[in-house]
């Protein structure tokens, strides 16, 4: 699990500046695709599905 933790935190970092350095290219992509993976496989998974589908619920329910 540290391991995972601490690949999922460099690619989140590596994610973070390669979009606020403006150019995201090819292997930038596959970083974020990678880390969507690693998320996708760890333990705060679930946290992260519950929060969306919160917010779609607040934002379906919005009326203009």
């Amino acid at each position: 699990m540290a391991v995972s933790v601490s690949a999922i935190l460099l690619l989140l970092i590596m994610a973070i500046v390669f979009l606020r350095s403006g150019s995201l290219k090819v292997s930038h992509a596959l970083v974020c695709v990678f880390l969507g993976f690693y998320l996708a496989s760890s333990s705060v998974a679930p946290t992260i599905q519950n929060g969306l589908t919160a917010t779609a619920n607040v934002v379906s329910s919005l009326h203009p």
